[in-house]
């Protein structure tokens, strides 16, 4: 049950932006990008911890910005957006905007599987809590702020790749750092992390919103790239 309820709450969120697209993705590349999520974990599992064995001292503000703007949102966002960059820009079936949100959301939801299993039953006495009580908790919050901030940034850089180029692939990596790193920056002080993922949550709804309605005006799949 434990390892169900660490699991499911990323492929249910999975599910419902992939089948939200009017024009489905391959499923060959939201496996791959998938996994791509997972695999991005390891190298930020060892920047993260370089940097907090680095940097951190006994000062709990400190400890607080390094997790939150350093070591989480930095190292995370970045990888997640390389991904999109790297390998998912390249891809022939990445052709509208509502294509970069759902990707933006798959590698997230990678990231934060494999994430979340490692919180769940490797972290969770560091923390002292039950391993379910990790992962009902996570299910709620840093699971769908992984996601959310996958919106964000899938939506910035469909801006980028099919209507206005420019600074939107600068927003693509800023927008979701800023809301990862106050969002991991308050779990230091618990429970304002909260509104974090409430705020993202409206932001991010209204953004899906905008492209879904675009996305309803049109009778086949079609954008020609301006980049």
């Amino acid at each position: 049950m434990t390892l169900l309820i660490t699991i499911i709450p990323s492929i249910a969120i999975l599910l419902y932006f992939v089948f939200s697209d009017k024009f489905k993705e391959p499923k060959k590349i939201i496996i791959i990008t998938f996994l791509f999520g997972i695999l991005i974990t390891i190298p930020a599992g060892y920047l993260n911890h370089y940097i907090i064995e680095v940097f951190s001292n006994k000062n709990k503000v400190n400890n607080a910005l390094l997790g939150g703007f350093f070591a989480g949102g930095l190292v995370e966002e970045t990888l997640k957006f390389l991904v999109l960059y790297l390998y998912v820009l390249k891809e022939k079936a990445f052709n509208e905007p509502m294509d970069a949100i759902v990707y933006g959301v798959v590698v997230s939801l990678g990231f934060a599987t494999l994430e979340n299993y490692d919180y769940v039953f490797r972290l969770a006495e560091q923390y002292k809590m039950q391993p379910m009580d990790m992962a009902l908790t996570r299910a709620f919050t840093a699971v769908p702020m992984h996601a959310l901030c996958g919106v964000i940034m899938g939506f910035y850089f469909g801006m980028y790749a099919f209507v206005s180029g420019g600074k939107n692939l600068s927003l693509a990596l800023i927008v979701p750092y800023i809301f990862h790193g106050t969002y991991n920056f308050l779990c230091y002080f618990p429970p304002y992390y909260i509104f974090v993922v409430f705020i993202l949550l409206v932001f991010s709804y209204l953004l899906h919103k905008n492209v879904k309605e675009t996305q309803k005006m049109k009778g086949r799949e079609h954008e020609e790239k301006i980049i």
